[in-house]
């Protein structure tokens, strides 16, 4: 028996979901891409300015305009989370960390 929560495929073979448990906000870009591709309500996007000071994000252009409101996300409902990946598939700043659940 497998000491993580596993699945099965419609094939057959066994897979074992990784669950997100964070976003690197710092790197977030806010593009919603993880939010669009999620099949469940797990993200949400928040003004950058709520989650850290604006010192603490890389501006890769150095053209952020200070009256500008910049979005990141966020984890809204982790517990929605099915563990698919696909938010990680598609960030472009490979802004997320997975984990695996211990099986109960």
């Amino acid at each position: 028996m497998s000491e993580f929560v596993t699945g099965v495929t419609f094939g057959g073979a066994e897979w074992t979901p990784s669950y997100v448990n964070d976003i690197d906000q710092t790197t977030c870009i806010g593009c919603g891409r993880c939010f669009k591709v999620c099949p469940r309500d797990v993200f949400d996007l928040v003004e950058k300015a709520d989650v850290l000071d604006a010192d603490d994000f890389d501006d890769a252009y150095g053209d952020e305009d200070e009256d500008e409101i910049t979005m990141v996300m966020s984890i809204k409902d982790a517990n929605d989370c099915i563990g698919c990946e696909a938010c990680s598939k598609v960030c472009p700043k490979s802004c997320f960390t997975h984990d695996h659940k211990k099986a109960a």
